[in-house]
């Protein structure tokens, strides 16, 4: 724990952040629903960080709910798994949410078949090696649930150099709007508490920590009365700020380590897994299940029906609203929360492993979020102030706009961002700041390619 809790002064937090209006109210006491199957699937082949997987279906072949459709290509990939019983209709290009096509699988469905998961393999998660649960890990799919779909059986897989003493679990939902992983740390928490012995088994971690924000009180109660006698699981209650939920942010604040500039987690000995992530693996391995569906949070003042539903993978955005009841554009929607998300460029694309949320604004809520206009900095420095990583996003904003992304980079720190946006969002001149750093991160990338 961090200082503070040990001496009880206080609940574990950071320094900095921000206190965004939660809006969780309308969905966090609604119980998870499953939604209705979409007649047609969309199943882009790159759901996660790393290479896209390979397709080892064609074009009219049958194929039953749970069966693997695509291979994984090489370690940092993971297979893809039918999430519906139907007949592979097409493999081509699709649209995704952010506008460029990939290539994807469109899956037919059967009408009438209850869509039962017909494709398993049952295995004791307990008689295997840590290598063996790591290779079972990636034959799931599975990729982190809370938005960066990095390939599970990759953060398990500690480097040799470093020695992992705590598995970390992620249960602050510190977006606004989404209450996911609250309904899932009070529905699902046996197969959470699974989930974490997985990954506790597959790093070599000794203890693990589960981190929730204190305005989940029930989600705490439920957890700690969980909790194994013998200690090896512990519940850490973290203040409600913005981005508490960031790997960096929850191990300052539950263990008082910084993990180091262009480090990871597992330099300070901790692994950091979401709890949705680690709930479905309690409860896809035994059976040898792969990922087919995920908890989804819809909300927002544009929405008739707001709630937490269990999607399957590829349902269309189109089909979940017109069931939900939405009138609108996709200019009104968001894929994930309002700080991290990003704007949707069609309604034709599909719910994927990395979406944690669906929220729908109406065009009133969308002229208060989002200034009209743009003015010079002022120099405030409120977006200093706000910044958890401690970097000075005014200084790299006007190095973005002189378009010196190599400078941001090399002598600013640009790359220890994760896009939180509190910068943006404190800003009083309206400048989009984060944005400005997602293209230099970006054309800096694009020019490392080119020149290697």
């Amino acid at each position: 724990m961090g200082l503070k809790q040990l001496l009880g002064l206080g609940k574990a937090t950071f320094s900095h952040g921000i206190h965004p209006p939660e809006y969780k109210a309308v969905t966090g006491s609604k119980a998870i629903r499953r939604l209705y199957f979409a007649p047609e699937m969309i199943l882009p082949l790159s759901q996660h960080f790393g290479a896209p997987s390979i397709p080892i279906v064609h074009e009219g072949q049958e194929v039953v709910r749970g069966e693997v459709v695509a291979r994984a290509d090489g370690f940092m990939s993971v297979p893809l798994h039918a999430p519906a019983t139907g007949i592979i209709k097409s493999i081509g290009l699709t649209r995704t949410a952010r506008g460029p096509r990939v290539p994807a699988i469109v899956l037919k469905l059967h009408a009438g078949v209850s869509q039962e998961v017909l494709y398993d393999s049952p295995q004791d998660t307990s008689e295997m090696s840590p290598a063996a649960v790591i290779d079972a890990v990636k034959e799931t799919g599975m990729v982190g649930l809370g938005g960066a779909s990095f390939p599970t059986h990759v953060k398990m897989t500690v480097p040799e150099d470093h020695k992992v003493h705590t598995v970390m679990v992620n249960g602050c939902e510190c977006e606004p709007y989404l209450t996911t992983d609250h309904r899932v740390m009070l529905e699902y928490s046996m197969d959470l508490f699974a989930g974490i012995q997985v990954a506790m088994k597959a790093t070599g971690a000794e203890k693990a920590i589960i981190g929730i924000e204190d305005n989940k009180p029930d989600a705490i109660k439920a957890l700690r009365n969980a909790c194994p006698a013998d200690g090896s699981v512990t519940v850490g209650v973290m203040e409600t700020k913005y981005p508490q939920g960031a790997e960096k942010m929850m191990i300052k604040a539950l263990i008082g380590k910084e993990v180091p500039s262009g480090g990871y987690p597992s330099s300070v000995g901790v692994s950091v897994f979401n709890v949705a992530t680690l709930a479905q693996l309690g409860a896809l391995l035994p059976q040898g299940h792969g990922l087919i569906e995920r908890v989804v949070t819809i909300s927002g003042p544009g929405i008739e029906k707001p709630g937490n539903y269990l999607v399957a993978l590829g349902t269309p955005l189109r089909f979940v609203l017109d069931q939900l009841g939405f009138q609108g554009d996709a200019r009104q929607l968001i894929v994930g929360g309002p700080m991290m998300g990003s704007s949707v460029a069609s309604l034709d694309v599909p719910v994927t492993k990395g979406v944690s949320g669906i929220l729908i604004l109406t065009e009133e809520g969308i002229s208060k979020q989002i200034p009209k206009k743009t003015w010079p900095c002022i120099r405030c420095a409120y977006c200093v102030q706000a910044c958890p990583i401690h970097l000075n996003p005014s200084e790299l904003g006007m190095l973005a706009a002189k378009r010196q992304y190599e400078t941001m980079e090399e002598k600013y720190h640009l790359n220890d961002c994760f896009e939180c946006g509190c910068c943006t969002y404190v800003c009083p001149s309206g400048i989009p700041l984060v944005q400005y750093f997602r293209i230099a991160k970006a054309i800096n990338r694009e020019n490392r390619e080119r020149a290697a």
